[in-house]
């Protein structure tokens, strides 16, 4: 797969999803906007790691909407024309209903505006950018909770992702005559240090047993379908939630 043509922005690139993601576009030739929050020695380590696709770190803290609209026109302005947009940053905080409200309501809000108030602010910018240069493409990270429910701790977690799929389907209908094309890519469980806390409480064995499959789902099983969605051989499924759940949810 050849993307040596393509400069792409990732949100969250320096653990997860987002690392092996970033890691194999440019394996595959990309220019890639590594953003990041916190983990500067990752982010730094894939730059470097592929240096001759004159990639880039970016750091920003998601929740602040000052450092979302920077790093935007950081990355714009660093690279000039962006071609793809990945919105794959999230947090997934637990927040039980037994908590007092307010508290409760603050990881809500945590939640909300790292997933999907950071995702809607990016969404308007990368429009005006593609509409102004005649093309582009979103690939919105969506989880199954959106369609099979979370567990009550995760009440925010699964409305933020449920936000984001209407979003990426209404910007695929409303702007797909201007060259502009939205993906969703929907994730089960999948083995990342995001997952860590929910194994080390609920148990490995537990996520196991609500899958088809006989191993967990891990960030490699993702990224192929990632860089063939930026790559433009699936423009025509533009619109589209693609499913990667190791059959835990089938729709």
């Amino acid at each position: 797969m050849d993307l040596k043509n393509k400069t792409v922005l990732l949100t969250g690139a320096s653990d997860g999803i987002g690392k092996e993601t970033a890691d194999f576009l440019m394996q595959m030739g990309a220019k890639v906007a590594v953003h990041y929050n916190s983990n500067t020695t990752s982010a730094g380590a894939l730059v470097a790691t592929y240096v001759t696709t004159a990639s880039k770190a970016f750091k920003a803290d998601l929740s602040n909407e000052q450092e979302v609209c920077d790093l935007f026109n950081e990355v714009k302005k660093s690279f000039g024309k962006i071609d793809v947009i990945i919105l794959n940053a999230g947090v997934f905080l637990s927040h039980p209903t037994s908590e007092d409200t307010c508290e409760w309501f603050s990881t809500w809000r945590r939640t909300m505006d790292v997933n999907l108030n950071s995702v809607g602010l990016l969404t308007k910018l990368g429009l005006d950018h593609f509409l102004e240069n005649g093309e582009g493409r979103f690939i919105y990270i969506g989880s199954r909770a959106v369609f099979r429910g979370e567990t009550e701790e995760y009440l925010a977690y699964a409305a933020s992702k449920g936000g984001i799929v209407s979003l990426a389907r209404s910007v695929a209908r409303s702007f797909g005559k201007r060259n502009i094309k939205s993906f969703i890519v929907s994730p089960g469980f999948t083995r990342t240090q995001m997952a860590e806390q929910f194994i080390a409480d609920h148990g490995e064995q537990k996520v196991l047993d609500e899958i088809a499959l006989n191993t967990l789902t891990t960030p490699k099983d993702i990224s192929p379908l990632i860089g063939m969605m930026c790559s433009g051989l699936m423009d025509h499924a533009t619109g589209a939630t693609i499913d990667v759940n190791a059959g835990s949810h089938i729709r």
